[in-house]
């Protein structure tokens, strides 16, 4: 990934459901590393527009691990929770557009067609067969429906910086996706677009786990005008069952003191062959060695497996 000196924005956007783990530690200190060999801007984005899963006190445990191990953002930390006008006003300009409508179709009813075999399976799932495409807004009508997207029936294609050529036929094997709940909260797929906009994000390195997320957040930017981005999706670093390491599957916070072996471990699983004296040298002195020695390409093919 290159990119003009100064020009460069990253973020690392992590969701308060949890402390932050290895896992997440791996993200922060790629996109950390690729923003600052960069010469860029390195920015910190709480994603919890999901406020169900929100757990009380996870925001200020992971900025405090963060503050811990050393990393240093640009701008004020925002979070999603404050930014609900933002999203409202790019779901009244895709309803200009005609892009939107709304969709009375329960996640009950949809999973029971979906096992009766009554909806078609792609590698994201069932693929929404547009059943509420017809309906319109009714001005006054109680607001009891999620608001879908109408997919293009084209390839959305991105050139990832680490996976290489990636493309999805959002029509065949997705269909109109969720971009507000029934429930009222906004999905994450149009708070990330908007975001990313608002902030000037240009480059955007996180787990390949979202790789598949990418297409209908390119697609959104296309809708609403916004600047293209550049990415990298990292390989996932797994438990010892085979699991991608995640609160779901119990992986343990990593604390609020920073410990260099986990800094030099998470370097080392990104490829970058962390000399075996690093392990004794201080906090400091693994950044610096980190900042001198970072190639982005390395975390293409990482050893998968946690130490």
């Amino acid at each position: 990934m290159t990119n003009s000196p100064g020009n460069y924005r990253g973020r690392f956007a992590p969701s308060p459901t949890g402390p932050l783990h290895q896992g997440s530690l791996v993200a922060a200190v790629a996109s950390y590393l690729e923003a600052r060999t960069q010469q860029g801007q390195w920015l910190l984005r709480m994603e919890d527009v999901d406020e169900l899963r929100n757990v009380k006190g996870a925001a200020d445990s992971i900025l405090r691990s963060l503050e811990a191990y050393g990393f240093e953002w640009d701008e004020s930390v925002i979070y999603q929770t404050q930014r609900k006008d933002a999203y409202e006003a790019a779901l009244q300009q895709l309803k200009r557009q005609a892009l939107v409508y709304p969709c009375t179709c329960s996640r009950k009813q949809l999973r029971a067609a979906a096992l009766q075999g009554k909806l078609k399976s792609g590698p994201l799932g069932y693929i929404y067969p547009g059943t509420c495409r017809s309906q319109v807004f009714r001005p006054g009508h109680p607001h009891d429906y999620a608001i879908r997207i109408k997919t293009p029936h084209r390839e959305i294609c991105i050139e990832d910086a680490l996976q290489g050529h990636y493309c999805q036929h959002l029509g065949n094997e997705l269909g109109d996706f969720v971009i507000r709940r029934r429930d009222g909260l906004f999905a994450y797929q149009l708070a990330v677009v908007v975001d990313d906009a608002w902030q000037n994000i240009s480059h955007v390195v996180r787990g390949a786990d979202l790789l598949d997320s990418t297409p209908r957040q390119v697609f959104l930017q296309q809708c609403l005008g916004y600047a293209p981005l550049h990415y990298a999706h990292l390989p996932i670093m797994c438990n010892a069952q085979g699991d991608k390491l995640s609160k779901q599957t119990g992986a343990e916070g990593i604390g609020h003191s920073a410990s260099v072996p986990r800094l030099v471990e998470a370097l080392r699983f990104l490829g970058q062959q962390p000399p075996a004296e690093l392990h004794r040298a201080t906090l400091h002195d693994v950044w610096q060695w980190a900042l001198a020695n970072w190639d982005l390409q390395r975390a293409r093919n990482p050893d998968s497996n946690p130490s």
